[in-house]
């Protein structure tokens, strides 16, 4: 089949398009034919070696964690999924080696769920680790309530847009950080936007002067330590960028696979509640500047890579 490897850690001129062996499947597995994955930041730091100390990785790694497909096999003990389901899935295993920027990918049941009607594979493919993260910060490490007000950092990008959607399908009022740029885009999805920069504080103050319930920060630096003191009394604080959020008192997030929070995702989805905005698309042999792209940072929603 055909993928994209890297043989070394690198940046993304490591990248490789070329043959490789089909996945084997194992008997909890299926064998998902990719229609579409999607960039993440992990995935360019994997590849740069930032998290060699803590994941075992086997080369040629194939890169990618999420996918959206259509299944073409399944293991012996799979009773979830049947041949030809759509499925999405945040196919990350306790090693870094066959990803999802492929043709193929054998994917454990436990990272997948059904695709939502709603949404086409190329959104599909952008839902799984953005909208996990988002859902399981916002609905398990901070536990929003109807009627709260959540502050979201970096609401505009791949996992805030889907936090400021997931926080007001719960009910709550939402405050997003974003560029100018993006303030209309962010009051299309419901938040209440306001400015980066200098004067952040008094501007989140002027909206909620009681202070925010809950604070999600997806960015870090500055944007995280300015975070506690909009808290009203007995407010809660995540982050999933800086691990400084300990010292402040808040939680860490870091993702996990999960069936049955990616099909509440869909849900949502298929009820009209939650989209997934797809910046930019690349062919899978263009992996590399899909990479470079979202290496930026600059971008609004997903960017996502198809395969044929």
């Amino acid at each position: 089949m055909k993928a994209i490897t890297y043989r070394t850690y690198g940046s993304p001129d490591v990248l490789e398009f070329g043959e490789v062996p089909q996945p084997k499947l194992g008997p909890d597995a299926v064998l998902v034919k990719v229609k579409a994955a999607s960039v993440n930041p992990v995935d360019w730091k994997i590849q740069a070696g930032y998290l060699d100390s803590v994941m075992d990785v086997v080369f040629p790694v194939i890169p990618g964690w999420d996918v959206a497909g259509v299944v073409e096999q399944v293991g012996v003990a799979v009773t979830e999924f049947k041949v030809g389901d759509e499925v999405m899935g945040y196919v990350r295993e306790d090693m870094v080696g066959r990803g999802t920027f492929a043709e193929y990918v054998a994917a454990p049941v436990r990272t997948l769920a059904h695709k939502p009607a709603a949404l086409g594979f190329e959104a599909a493919a952008g839902l799984p680790l953005a909208g996990l993260t988002a859902y399981q910060a916002l609905t398990k490490a901070l536990e929003v309530k109807p009627g709260e007000t959540v502050l979201v950092h970096a609401a505009a990008g791949g996992v805030g847009s889907l936090a400021v959607q997931i926080a007001t399908a719960l009910g709550a009022r939402v405050i997003g950080t974003a560029s100018e740029r993006n303030h209309e885009f962010l009051r299309g999805l419901g938040a209440e936007p306001v400015s980066y920069g200098e004067g952040l504080a008094d501007r989140v103050r002027a909206l909620a002067p009681d202070g925010v319930d809950a604070v999600l920060d997806l960015v870090g630096g500055d944007a995280l330590q300015v975070s506690p003191e909009l808290l009203a009394a007995g407010g809660r604080l995540a982050s999933i960028a800086d691990g400084a959020v300990l010292a402040l008192g808040g939680r860490y997030v870091f993702v996990r696979p999960d069936t049955a929070d990616l099909t509440a995702l869909a849900e949502l989805a298929d009820q009209g509640l939650l989209t997934v905005e797809v910046a930019a698309t690349f062919p899978l042999e263009q992996a590399a500047d899909a990479q470079r792209l979202n290496a930026e940072g600059h971008t609004r929603g997903k960017i996502v890579v198809t395969v044929a």
